[in-house]
């Protein structure tokens, strides 16, 4: 055996290089930190700059898996606030003129989004009197109505309530629209005064940062 042979025998193996699997990791999860600590609004790290047009709810909230029924019959699946970014209103399923409002809002800022749109879906909680579904279905195809006036929907409503103030029971008449992310955390919510622009910017930015939904 010649010595350059010996040699060749005795070198140890080459280590795989796992620089770009790390670095590969980091590219996915490095936007992904940045945006939930951008939109969730950590003390001291949100830029001098950015501005949010709802009222941001701090910390998020996480919302109970609840089985609700669905205006039209059957149930809702109970992980139906994971998976998209979803805009939710509260209120008589009779929608008086606010509802009205407020779910064209939601309707048309969904729209607007362009090829975005499926990330988002659109939810109404009917805490009584459900439903006028005739409106509900020519005005509105494609929301998804739900059944929230029974016990069972008592912690999910009560979530919603103490995050932005309003009385046990009266988050009904509260008249904000909500934003719930993928992973199931009320995070925005916007009062009946708010620019009716700002649900769409704050969507915007959102889908943006985000990689998740």
């Amino acid at each position: 055996m010649n010595q350059a042979a010996a040699s060749a025998m005795s070198d140890p193996m080459p280590q795989p290089n796992r620089k770009p699997i790390w670095v590969l990791i980091a590219m996915f999860f490095v936007p992904l930190a940045i945006a939930f600590v951008l939109y969730y609004g950590v003390d001291g790290w949100r830029p001098a700059g950015s501005t949010n047009h709802g009222d941001l709810v701090t910390p998020a909230r996480p919302l109970p898996d609840v089985t609700l029924p669905l205006a039209q019959g059957g149930a809702a699946n109970p992980k139906l606030l994971h998976g998209k970014w979803t805009l939710v209103y509260i209120g008589s399923g009779q929608c008086d003129a606010r509802c009205r409002e407020a779910l064209t809002l939601i309707r048309q800022s969904r729209l607007a989004l362009g090829d975005e749109m499926s990330r988002v879906q659109r939810v109404f909680l009917s805490t009584a009197e459900c439903c006028d579904r005739p409106y509900l279905e020519q005005e509105h195809a494609g929301l998804i109505t739900l059944q929230a006036d029974s016990d069972s929907a008592s912690g999910l409503l009560r979530e919603f309530s103490e995050a932005v103030g309003a009385s046990p029971g009266q988050v009904g008449q509260a008249g904000r629209i909500y934003i719930v992310d993928p992973l199931g955390n009320l995070m925005m919510s916007y009062a009946p005064t708010a620019a009716p622009r700002g649900l769409l910017e704050d969507l915007k930015k959102l889908l943006r940062l985000s990689h998740i939904g």
